[in-house]
């Protein structure tokens, strides 16, 4: 198989081998070490660090600033709107495509898994998994040590709060929280902190 085929399967939304396909190891790899390359510059050395990230994510707007440590799997499927920050230690298995929109802010320690295991201990066993993409909207606050799981669009203008586990998809305009994240309020236009 290609590589372009094993990317097309590992995207598809359906189960594929993961464990055992050479060709995605190999990109695993080469981006393992390009997150390790990226994370032993200095902050001071901005333009090698803006370099070394463009060229390891899939797209990213002009103005935008990823902290050190940041992990990732394959990078090409991430993309980044304008103003995007992540603060320190950013995980993000993209699998499947992570998609975050403008003036979007991360807090520390967050995590975005697009992959998944099935729950038969047979299939798992075989090295099947899943990915599903993940979508975050314009304007969207993630706080500290979120975890979004495969499948997932927050909606835009929506603010989640620390220490969730975002499962399932969270609309616009909103402020959500808890594990399982869910709605606990609409956030009004008029509120300033």
């Amino acid at each position: 198989m290609t590589i372009e085929e094993r990317i097309k399967e590992m995207m598809s939304g359906e189960l594929y081998q993961a464990t055992a396909a050479v060709e995605l190891l190999e990109l695993l790899d080469r981006c393992h070490d390009a997150c390790e390359r990226y994370n032993a510059l200095p902050p001071s050395d901005r333009d090698a660090r803006e370099a070394a990230i463009r060229q390891l994510l899939g797209r990213t707007g002009e103005r935008f600033k990823i902290l050190s440590p940041f992990r990732c799997d394959y990078g090409f499927n991430i993309e980044v709107g304008e103003d995007f920050f992540a603060n320190f230690n950013m995980v993000i298995l993209d699998e499947a495509r992570v998609t975050f929109g403008d003036r979007v802010f991360v807090a520390p320690n967050c995590s975005f898994y697009t992959a998944g295991h099935p729950l038969d201990v047979e299939r798992r066993r075989q090295g099947l998994e899943y990915s599903w993409p993940i979508t975050v909207g314009d304007d969207v606050w993630i706080g500290g040590n979120v975890t979004v799981l495969p499948g997932v669009t927050i909606g835009s203008g929506t603010v989640i709060g620390a220490g969730s586990v975002v499962t399932h998809d969270i609309p616009a305009g909103v402020l959500a929280a808890g594990n399982p994240c869910r709605v606990i309020r609409r956030l009004e236009p008029e509120e300033k902190l």
